[in-house]
């Protein structure tokens, strides 16, 4: 890899730890960048050299985040633990299904989310604790800790911003506070799905190092950014990056 191709990714690194930890999707930067950087790199072991990065990153913010503001534990904590197991299961089956198979459902859904944070201008602008019953707590576990962590072992770009979108939709969140339970959930899916991706072999070790550094940089600016910027300016970021996710996904479904 030669010296401007390297750089081109760590920066990138920097900016997808930024993103994931304003909002999530900050593997549909770093991803990319990581196979034109490196082509021919197998896919399994971009995703595993991304989670090496990811994880320290996410885990920054979701340190950040808890330093600063209250975190309900009874709900991050469960889907956490779920999550490592789960995205662990989708990272061992994601060299036998093609991302193709899955590209137009999670384009499908992420209209819907874009549409659905349109329509209701209030949604994560204000929290609604009363949301918060026991059994949304259980349907809000199992959506993060099982649905989307499965999903991002298989897949991946877009899991911050589902789960965001869960916390705050489903339990009525802030999306300050969503966002902080995403970062605690999204270590745990990078966790598991590292795990994997490092036992078959499929890590770039030094490189997802150098990489690791500079997504650690990019999220603590962005944690901090969310929390002095507030809610309103999460919205505006978790819409950006929706949108480019459905250009992106549509990109490649209808024309890479």
């Amino acid at each position: 890899m030669d010296a401007v191709s390297l750089t081109t990714l760590l920066a990138s690194a920097a900016m997808a730890g930024w993103v994931d930890a304003v909002v999530g999707g900050g593997g549909l930067l770093l991803l990319p960048a990581l196979l034109v950087a490196a082509p021919g790199l197998p896919v399994a072991t971009a995703l595993g050299t991304n989670k090496l990065a990811a994880i320290f990153g996410t885990a920054t913010a979701a340190a950040t985040y808890t330093r600063r503001t209250k975190v309900d534990w009874r709900v991050a904590g469960p889907a956490a633990g779920l999550a490592v197991l789960s995205a662990g299961v989708g990272a061992v089956l994601a060299g036998s299904v093609p991302a193709s198979a899955y590209r137009p459902v999670v384009l499908v859904v992420l209209v819907a989310v874009a549409v659905f944070v349109l329509l209701r201008p209030r949604l994560g602008v204000v929290a609604v604790p009363q949301r918060r019953t026991p059994v949304r707590v259980a349907v809000v576990i199992a959506v993060a800790g099982v649905g989307i962590a499965l999903y991002d072992g298989l897949i991946g770009p877009g899991t911050g911003t589902f789960l965001v979108l869960a916390f705050t939709a489903l339990v009525g969140a802030d999306f300050v506070h969503g966002s902080a339970m995403a970062k605690v959930v999204n270590a745990g899916t990078n966790l598991g799905a590292l795990v994997v991706f490092g036992v078959t072999g499929h890590v770039w070790w030094l490189l997802g190092a150098a990489m690791a550094v500079c997504n650690i940089v990019g999220a603590v600016l962005g944690a901090r950014m969310a929390l002095r910027r507030g809610s309103g300016f999460v919205r505006v970021v978790l819409l950006v990056v929706v949108l480019a996710l459905v250009a992106k996904l549509g990109y490649d479904q209808w024309v890479g």
